[in-house]
């Protein structure tokens, strides 16, 4: 009998397409509720009925919710421009990076312009600050700094006599162990996913970010994982992300799909969970607002010393 979970995933499917607004909520719940199935282990008729009885009832509320919509105009006062800084520094030689824009105002198109002569530097605890060179207009970067696992690293930034920090500490590397496509159907639709598998040393506090790509271009989405809930343990999960219908981010047969893990501290998980919740604006999430940064002084942005691992697969 197929599992619980093949049900669920593909209900969510079908609602996301037919409801892509109203339903993400529901289908969130589900997703978690699938999860929790999954500690189980079997699929029993009373869970199929109690799941179905659960679906059909989120399914009648999100036909309630999308026959209620109203448009409302909302005049955005402009706000004053800010520096936004976005730094790494990896244990990778020469990835080493900075970049610094600033902001613009809601009803501006997306360029953002970029701040060149600022002075830029990096410490590694104690030692001696490192000055990256402006490579190209706004991004900074240095060929000889890569990060060790366990060291603490200190960004400054000087830009028009205005100074700005960050600390980051390099975690442990936890090594990703597998990666592979699997494919979901349901309701007559299929959808390929990157699934990962890594163990997650024991201690609470570890914390993952993961990057996709397909065909060397890289999915926008946020994937973030903390071991609130899987201390310890064999951590297998899908990158999925149901609020995201860009036909160029959908895995096809022959592409190549590429999966970065990056072992991050506990401010910069926060940074993305917040980006994630508040920053995109979907029906589901906060109302939309900057996420919390590291960085002091004013400045938006992050700076982010972390470890990094990239497996790659061809989806069959």
């Amino acid at each position: 009998m197929p599992s619980t979970d093949f049900f669920l995933h593909a209900l969510m499917e079908f609602l996301f397409t037919t409801f892509k607004n109203t339903g993400r909520l529901m289908l969130a719940s589900l997703h978690i509720f699938s999860r929790s199935k999954k500690k189980s282990g079997y699929c029993s008729l009373n869970n199929l009925k109690k799941n179905y009885r659960l679906a059909c009832g989120a399914f009648a509320f999100s036909c309630t919710l999308s026959s209620c919509t109203k448009v409302i105009d909302i005049g955005l006062n402009d706000a004053d421009k800010k520096y936004v800084i976005e730094g790494i520094v990896t244990d990778q030689q020469g990835t080493c990076m900075v970049k610094i824009t600033q902001s613009a105002n809601f009803s501006s198109a997306n360029n953002f312009p970029v701040v060149t002569g600022a002075t830029v530097t990096v410490k590694d605890g104690n030692g001696t600050p490192v000055t990256l060179i402006e490579t190209i207009a706004g991004t900074y970067q240095s060929a000889a700094l890569s990060g060790v696992s366990g060291h603490t690293y200190t960004l400054s930034v000087t830009i028009n006599g205005k100074l700005f920090n960050a600390v980051s500490a390099m975690p442990q590397r936890v090594n990703l162990d597998s990666l592979y496509i699997q494919e979901l159907t349901g309701f007559g639709n299929s959808t390929k996913y990157a699934n990962i598998l890594f163990r997650d040393p024991p201690g609470k506090g570890n914390a993952y970010r993961f990057i996709q790509y397909k065909n060397n271009r890289q999915n926008k989405s946020i994937f973030i994982l903390n071991d609130d809930f899987s201390d310890g343990r064999v951590i297998t999960t899908f990158l999925a992300d149901f609020g995201n219908d860009d036909d160029a981010d959908k895995i096809e047969s022959g592409n190549t799909v590429r999966v970065e893990l990056q072992c991050v501290d506990a401010a910069i998980y926060k940074y993305w969970y917040g980006l994630e919740q508040g920053g995109t604006g979907s029906s589901n999430n906060a109302t939309p607002g900057n996420p919390v940064s590291n960085i002091s002084g004013g400045a938006l942005g992050y700076f982010s010393a972390h470890t990094v691992q990239f497996k790659t697969v061809i989806a069959p």
